[in-house]
Formats: structure tokens, sequence, C-alpha cells
């Protein structure tokens, strides 16, 4: 019976180990059993708590992202140090003693010492006797500064992914001049139609969204910083980058611009944005199977968003698609706009936030759809 407890600690510790290391080491998303599930726990508890604080709610939640690292950290070094309290327990006051006065022998005791056996310089009163315990108090200090080194730099590592992230956000947001309209944002890139100008800034777009892919799924609890401002957040940034490339495939019309639909960044842009949505969604949400349902109620909305954006791309002096180009901009639309919409509310954005075009009630109200689904003014 005196090598049950000490056998469990074992366990636990290898338990912490293997999740830090598919944490940390291996960097795939879903990966850690432990710290994925302390994470989720910690964000729903503060999008609990942020809706007692009513208009500060923000806020609350932009505390959430560093309080799941707080959390991850803290954690790690618990169960190490419970797991070097199961093993030295069943040995205070025999090969582990007071080095001053009578040894106690309390599962508190043995917390205390096996956390201070976890740092290269000890300060606990208790020390090994027994050469298998020095040995073991060895392990622990190596292990407990490798950790704590792992961790730290694993902290670091995700503020450097959060502000590409941001930065990212940022000019996407600056690009669309702070509206969230894509079309917008399609005609800075093709002012008068010369959309030879703007192929570098597509490009470099293209490359960001797959940056940021990559990015999510190397630190996955950067899906959890939230901040007040929609242009920080990742269901924004896809929705740009989905409603740009739909634009541009439905709307640009012209033989001479067929080159831009059927260009690699184009492709690329499209291809890195889905795999973002779908890489976060079989992560982070349930799948309840709503899209196809919801994406129908929402059809009227996307002839309308159509419209505007096809309005706000003649204006510019863009030539525009005659014909089926509001039919081909819906079917595109339907394949993203339920992934988009669910990692919103999964952050507590509401849509009206995250594509204010489409949900604005005024521009909605200047066109209005037929019972056979096209639009009239």
């Amino acid at each position: 019976m005196r090598w049950v407890e000490p056998l469990i600690g074992v366990l636990v510790i290898w338990a912490a180990l293997l999740d830090l290391f598919l944490t940390v080491l291996y960097a795939r998303a879903g990966a850690g059993y432990i710290s994925d599930h302390v994470a989720r726990a910690t964000w729903v508890f503060f999008t609990w708590v942020s809706r007692l604080f009513g208009r500060n709610r923000a806020r609350i939640l932009s505390l959430g992202g560093p309080a799941i690292l707080v959390m991850l950290v803290a954690t790690w070094a618990l169960m190490l140090t419970l797991g070097a309290a199961l093993i030295m327990h069943p040995y205070l006051g025999t090969a582990i003693k007071a080095n001053s006065g009578p040894t106690e022998t309390n599962f508190l005791v043995a917390l205390y010492a096996g956390g201070s056996s976890m740092s290269l310089v000890g300060s606990s009163d208790y020390s090994p006797k027994t050469t298998g315990f020095r040995i073991v108090y060895l392990i622990n200090s190596m292990m407990g500064m490798s950790v704590m080194s792992l961790a730290l730099t694993y902290v670091m590592q995700i503020y450097n992914a959060l502000q590409r992230r941001n930065a990212i956000g940022l000019n996407l947001d600056l690009m669309s001049g702070g509206t969230g309209d894509a079309a917008l944002l399609l005609k800075g890139l093709g002012p008068r139609g010369k959309f030879e100008s703007g192929t570098s800034n597509l490009a470099q777009l293209a490359e960001s969204m797959g940056n940021l892919r990559e990015a999510h799924e190397f630190y996955p609890v950067l899906f959890y910083f939230r901040f007040a401002s929609p242009r920080y957040a990742v269901s924004r940034m896809a929705l740009l980058a989905f409603d740009l490339v739909s634009l541009i495939r439905s709307a640009i019309g012209g033989d001479d611009n067929q080159w831009l639909k059927e260009s690699a960044s184009v492709t690329q842009l499209w291809n890195a944005s889905m795999i973002l949505v779908k890489t976060l969604e079989s992560t982070f949400l349930p799948q309840d199977g709503s899209h196809e349902q919801d994406d129908r109620e929402d059809r009227s909305r996307w002839f309308e968003r159509y419209d505007a954006a096809v309005e706000t791309l003649r204006a510019a002096g863009i030539e525009v698609r005659a014909g089926d180009g509001a039919d081909a901009y819906v079917a595109q639309r339907s394949e993203w706009q339920g992934h988009v919409r669910e990692l919103a509310s999964y952050m507590q954005f509401t849509m009206p936030e995250v594509d204010p075009v489409t949900e604005d009630d005024q521009r909605r109200q200047q066109f209005r759809p037929t019972h056979d689904g096209h639009r009239i003014r």
C-alpha cells in the first residue's frame, strides 16, 4: 500500500508533462487534453460573469484570454506539485525529514515539500535523507525549471502572435475605411477598375490569412483573446476576406478582369480563410448543424448586400457583372456565412458588430427582395 500514492503521483506528473508537450511543443489545435478543458471552462466562466456587468461586459470578456494563460500555467504547476507530494507523502519522517525539530507527516507538509522540490534553489525545511530521494529531488528540480521555462516562452510567443493577428485586423479595417465593408476594400484595390495596382496588396492579404490560420494552429488559446473592438475579431477578419473574394468572383465584370478572378491570390485568400474558420469551429465549437436553416433565413439580406456593393463599385468606375451576379454571390456566401456567425457568437459578438454592412437596417431598406428572390429599388 505504501506504493499506491507514489504511483498515483507519477501518473499525475506524467499527465501534466504530456499535456504540456502536446500544448507547447507539439503545438496543434485541440491536442492538449487538459489545457483545452481548462481554457474552455475559464472562457465559459467569463462569459457568464460578464453578463453581470452590463455595458462593461466587453471589458470583462477582454480579461478572459490573459486569465486562461494564468490558469494553464497554474494548472501545470499544481499538477506537478500534487504529483511530487503524492510521491513524498508516505516517506515523510523516514526518507524525508525536517532539518530541525520533529517531522510532520500530514499531506499539507507533503505539498509544501513537493512544491519546494520543484525549485533549483530549495528553501524547504524538509530534505531527502536517502540516495533515492536525492535523485527524486534532482529530477523534480529539473522538471520544475524546464516546465516554467517552456511555459514562460509559450506565453511570450502567444503575445507575439496576438500582436500580428491584431495588425492584420487593423489593416483590414483601415483598408475598408473603418466600415467593415468589403466593397470599399475592393474599390481601393482597383481604383477606376485598375486592379493591377492592387495585386500586391491582395497577395499580402492572402498570405496574412494563411499566417493567421497557422498562428491559431500553433497557439489555440489565441482564439480566446477578445477585444472590445470587433475589428480585432477573427470572425470580422474572415468575413471581410470571404466577402472580398465573393464580390471579386460575382460582382466584377468585363473580360479584362477575368484574370483577377482566376488569380492564385484570390484562390489562396478563399482557401486560407476557409481552413481558418473550419479549424476554429472544429476545435472550439459544438456541431449542431444549424447553418443551413439560418442561411435560408438570411438570403434576402445577402441580395440586398450585393446590390449595395454593386452600387458602390459602379460609382467608383469599376465595371460590374450583369445578369446572375447576385445569384453567384448568394451561392458563395452560403458556404461561409454559417461559420462566421458561429465564431462570432461563441466570442460574444453580435452579427451587426461583425458585419455592419449586411446587418444595417437603413441600408437594407434601400432594397427589398421580390417574391422570386430578385431585387427592386
